[in-house]
């Protein structure tokens, strides 16, 4: 016979998955609360401002020229907070994926071509490593783009100036695909690494980032039923790794 079930025990687990559940709660009401804060309090800075210099009777040219700068200010931040708030709607949807049959290279080079030029500009080169027998992968287009796009976009970011992004494309095995994304760029600390995927995680400097892109490509591979990893050593640039299931299921 099994050991006696013991209701004691059970709540004792029920208040651990609670607490657990109320902790993730707080971190992400945190990671908001600091996301949103940060452009209204430039907001508030920049509208303060301009109803100072709108007290004077006569406003200079200079003034004007102040008050232009801190209206594209006021634009600007609000635009980031529609961000914060469409990022955390990707992330809080749970979309169920819509499959059809995807050539994956053409889709990554689609995506490839929407960074390049700014990349040429910031001397960055994208080497292409595309597998040309890849099959036919059975998944959802529009979140793979989301996911890809992501990447690249994190990547040149990362590099700045003066460096290179390849992207491979391979075939693992009989039923699974590989994508990875690698950059020259200043790479991840260690004891970040474990939290990339975080929601609100972010390297960026304020400002540069909401710390939800990874979260939500971290989600959306998972819904499609792969998995993305992501390996990095401080100074010597980073490689995202996606694995996918040829078709679902596998």
């Amino acid at each position: 016979m099994g050991a006696p079930f013991n209701n004691t025990d059970w709540l004792l687990d029920e208040r651990l998955v609670q607490s657990q559940k109320l902790a993730a709660i707080g971190e992400l009401s945190a990671g908001i609360a600091h996301e949103i804060n940060n452009p209204l309090a430039i907001i508030r800075q920049e509208a303060e401002w301009m109803q100072h210099l709108l007290k004077k009777a006569v406003v200079s040219a200079d003034e004007v020229q102040q008050l232009q700068g801190s209206l594209r200010q006021v634009v600007q931040q609000v635009d980031r907070c529609t961000e914060i708030i469409r990022n955390l709607l990707d992330f809080a949807r749970k979309r169920e994926p819509v499959l059809q049959g995807l050539d994956l290279n053409r889709i990554i080079e689609d995506m490839t071509r929407l960074v390049e030029r700014e990349a040429k500009y910031n001397n960055i080169e994208i080497i292409r490593q595309y597998d040309p027998q890849l099959p036919t992968v059975y998944s959802d287009a529009p979140q793979l783009r989301q996911v890809v796009l992501n990447l690249l976009t994190n990547a040149s970011q990362a590099i700045g100036r003066d460096g290179a992004i390849t992207i491979t494309t391979r075939r693992v095995e009989p039923e699974a695909v590989e994508i990875a994304v690698s950059d020259t760029g200043s790479g991840i600390l260690a004891e970040n690494l474990a939290r990339i995927f975080e929601p609100f995680f972010t390297t960026k400097p304020p400002g540069q980032g909401t710390g939800l892109g990874l979260a939500i490509c971290h989600g959306m591979i998972q819904r499609l039923g792969g998995r993305i990893t992501v390996a990095s050593e401080a100074g010597r640039g980073t490689t995202f790794t996606i694995s996918l299931p040829v078709r679902q299921g596998d």
